[in-house]
């Protein structure tokens, strides 16, 4: 996909401050000297069995889009793809009420929709949302001495993988839900500190996938101590019994080229970050003096597993360290 977008025009506007050129998580557009647009659009196949539950978890995950850029969603639309011959009403409706019941947690209104006749579920929300202009979280302003923040655990895709299987226990697939559903919303106080100078989302590439966009747009080397990173103890069990998500190989494959793993590094840990996530934790470049203070407010905020997992260690062309 990244070489297809290559060949496309890019349009350049004074007013157009992240559009295609980068890889972050929304388009925004300048609307006055103190606002500007978030832009962002997310849907998927069903990855729970409960329809309210994946609603819940489609709706945040493009939520979380907006609050990666630093901003505040204002509105957002459905985007449904379904078979009303395949899927009952009444799972139709939890699906819609779990959207939307995310949606008003976040703030946020619904404000319309779309619906396409199709042989496979999707659902997912196009959101709208708003930050001021000199305040965008974008994924390449990480600075030299910053460390790196990480606000929820690895390991959702090899429990859905286990859970495919039946292996996963319902305590363990609850776990991994409510994960997935927790919205991303970065406190008030820790946006208005301007102590967080990157900011990106965990989701499909994975940790190290998204950590790589970071660091190649913000011209850094990371370091990142793979000890440090917050796990499932449940995904690490069925990791190390073979449950790996083949997206997980492909998202380690294409970032192999720019890893540099030291010795001691368990591979199982490798492997967890490379998981493909869905709605995953945000990952942040924040200046060093504030990183203990923001992962307390985080961790206040019901985010336990918040923890420093390692900082930017010098400029670069985009390399992670991984130390164990």
């Amino acid at each position: 996909m990244e070489e297809i977008l290559a060949t496309l025009p890019r349009q350049q506007h004074p007013n157009l401050l992240v559009g295609m050129e980068t890889a972050d998580d929304a388009g925004v557009y300048r609307l006055s000297d103190e606002i500007a647009l978030i832009q962002t659009v997310d849907f998927f196949t069903p990855i729970v069995n409960d329809p309210y539950l994946f609603g819940q978890i489609a709706a945040a995950n493009a939520l979380s889009d907006v609050y990666a850029m630093g901003g505040k969603p204002l509105t957002a639309m459905n985007i449904l793809c379904v078979s009303l011959k395949m899927v009952a009403k009444e799972d139709l409706a939890a699906i819609l009420r779990g959207g939307i019941d995310k949606i008003h947690e976040a703030g946020a209104l619904l404000v319309g929709g779309h619906s396409v006749e199709d042989q496979e579920l999707k659902y997912g929300l196009s959101v709208t949302g708003i930050v001021h202009p000199d305040r965008i979280l974008a994924n390449a302003g990480a600075q030299v001495g910053d460390r790196l923040i990480l606000t929820k655990p690895l390991g959702t895709g090899v429990l859905a993988t286990a859970s495919k299987g039946r292996l996963a226990s319902p305590a363990v697939e609850a776990q991994a839900a409510e994960l997935m559903r927790t919205l991303n919303r970065i406190p008030d106080d820790v946006l208005a500190s301007g102590a967080i100078h990157a900011a990106t989302d965990i989701t499909g590439f994975g940790f190290f996938g998204h950590a790589l966009e970071m660091a190649r747009g913000s011209r850094v080397t990371m370091t990142v101590s793979a000890a440090q990173v917050p796990i499932l103890p449940a995904a690490l069990e069925f990791a190390g019994m073979g449950l790996i998500p083949a997206g997980s190989f492909a998202n380690r494959r294409f970032c192999e080229s720019h890893l540099q793993v030291t010795p001691g590094v368990d591979p199982l840990l490798l492997d967890l970050l490379s998981d493909a996530q869905t709605n995953g934790g945000l990952l942040l470049a924040v200046a060093a003096a504030a990183a203990p203070a923001i992962v307390r407010r985080f961790q206040d905020e019901g985010m336990t597993a918040t923890a420093v997992v390692g900082e930017i260690t010098a400029p670069g062309p985009g390399v992670i360290v991984v130390e164990p």
